[in-house]
């Protein structure tokens, strides 16, 4: 998640198991808070801040388990939306890692398969020229 603020030094961000808190107090009041769908891992998010925004990067206590929505609520609010340059599919990626998987099993199939060696009695040997031409 990330909050655009004109300053970010003076906020503070509470990363809770249920919700995240944002609030900042430099003259101008600013309170978010966003209960979350699901349990997070708190002790494993964080946040980061550069000039004129925080980013939270939230855990799922279930990392697998995909989310419908953000909130807990059904309803979104006005403020909040989707980044989708960070966009990722939990759904389709399983199915992406399988077929790659097989595929790298089938190039190994190939070339691991065992076949005879080929023939070499078409091919000249140097030595038989070396004593045709010597001679």
């Amino acid at each position: 998640m990330e909050f655009c603020v004109e300053d970010s030094t003076d906020v503070s961000v509470l990363i809770e198991d249920h919700r995240v808190v944002f609030r900042n107090g430099d003259g101008v009041e600013l309170y978010n808070e966003i209960e979350f769908y699901a349990k997070v891992n708190s002790k494993d998010s964080q946040d980061k801040r550069s000039g004129r925004s925080i980013t939270c990067f939230v855990r799922k206590w279930k990392e697998k388990v995909a989310w419908p929505r953000l909130t807990k609520e059904d309803i979104k609010p006005v403020w909040l939306s989707v980044d989708f340059d960070n966009w990722r599919d939990w759904e389709g990626d399983d199915e992406v890692e399988l077929a790659q998987v097989e595929h790298y099993a089938e190039l190994l199939n190939k070339v691991s398969t065992k076949r005879p060696p080929p023939a070499m009695d078409d091919l000249d040997d140097e030595s038989d020229n070396e004593d045709a031409t010597t001679n």
